[in-house]
């Protein structure tokens, strides 16, 4: 008789309690008990986690298991296929890793793209209206009994007729662009590839050169990778049109924070407005010691509306893992090729489905 597949629960939930407890009728549900890699790892080598076909799983789980790397994905049982993450950011997988550790059954991901993509952007624009208008010292003055502070807060700038660079024109950047034109702003966009016309938001495509150097204000929306490490540094900073405004609420190892600070210290910055740091929680003291900085804790998608979304988009991953409707998952970008070849060549079968 052949077992009944089961679902792995790694870190909470929270709004979708009773949708993830619904699953109950297509898989038994499980969790780990394991508070630390090694133990996951144990756990994983023990047979505990047999038949276990996919698993949801939250940021906040990487301290279960680490990083899901190839060591992580060759302790797995062969039956363990699918890891569905709820979030859009996903560098706590390392996608190439998974595909290979285990030759013939590779270990897929998904994630929850464009449930972010709204709340992220409002928070992006908020980080850019405090930013261009220099409000964070006036809120701490005001807070202090100060009124304006003393000396009075340096003006502000506004948004309309300004330049907005949107580095990464997905979901969430294309959010931005028409949040910024209806307050005025001329947008540019610079992507991996230029977009068809209808999907630009009205965004003109430039070099990325040219995005640096025409921006009075870039918004950074490129997931992290190897290849976007630091992908603004010294070269970049001196390059970009002086007094500009940095947002950034994709990731904070894109931006070289120790070059950031000597920019906003030199005025080739003129302000910052940032929710994602290098080595959170830690910030880097050169930014919390400046006024110019507008600083959020990793908030881009924190309201009830967004959590809920993304919790249920992650568990509906989760079921059609179980279910076998591998073509309404939604894979993350370096995954999606291996996905097409499990649509077309059926090289994923959980014995399940």
């Amino acid at each position: 008789m052949t077992p009944r597949p089961r679902i792995l629960l790694l870190g909470d939930l929270v709004h979708a309690k009773a949708e993830w407890n619904a699953l109950s009728s297509v898989a038994e549900l499980v969790a780990s008990s394991a508070s630390n890699r090694a133990e996951f790892l144990q756990e994983a080598r023990s047979g505990a986690l047999d038949n276990v076909v996919a698993a949801y799983r939250t940021v906040e789980s990487v301290e279960q298991t680490g990083i899901w790397d190839q060591e992580l994905a060759g302790a797995l049982p062969p039956t363990f296929r699918f890891i569905c993450h709820n979030g859009a950011g996903y560098d706590q997988l390392r996608p190439q890793e998974l595909e290979t550790a285990r030759p013939g059954l590779p270990l897929l991901a998904t994630n929850t793209p464009t449930a972010v993509d709204d709340a992220t952007a409002d928070a992006a624009f908020f980080l850019l209206l405090a930013a261009l208008r220099n409000f964070f010292p006036l809120s701490r003055s005001v807070r202090q009994g100060q009124w304006r502070g003393t000396p009075v807060a340096a003006l502000g700038r506004d948004p309309r007729g300004k330049t907005l660079g949107v580095l990464g024109m997905g979901g969430i950047g294309g959010s931005l662009a028409r949040k910024a034109q209806a307050f005025g702003m001329k947008v540019n966009y610079h992507n991996r590839n230029q977009l068809p016309q209808e999907k630009a938001a009205g965004a003109q495509y430039v070099s990325f050169e040219e995005l640096l150097a025409t921006s009075d204000v870039l918004s950074i929306h490129v997931p992290l990778s190897p290849a976007t490490r630091h992908l603004i540094s010294a070269e970049q900073f001196g390059t970009m049109k002086k007094g500009i405004v940095i947002v950034n609420t994709a990731r904070g190892a894109i931006i070289d924070e120790a070059e950031l600070v000597k920019a906003l210290d030199d005025g080739t910055v003129s302000s910052a407005g940032l929710d994602v740091f290098e080595q959170e929680p830690k910030i880097h003291p050169g930014l919390l010691d400046n006024d110019r900085c507008f600083l959020l804790p990793h908030v881009g998608t924190y309201t009830e509306d967004t959590q809920y979304k993304m919790e249920l988009w992650a568990i509906e991953n989760v079921r059609k893992a179980v279910e076998g409707q591998y073509s309404d998952m939604s894979f993350i970008s370096e995954h999606k090729a291996v996905a097409k070849r499990v649509l077309t060549e059926g090289v994923v079968t959980n014995g399940f489905a």
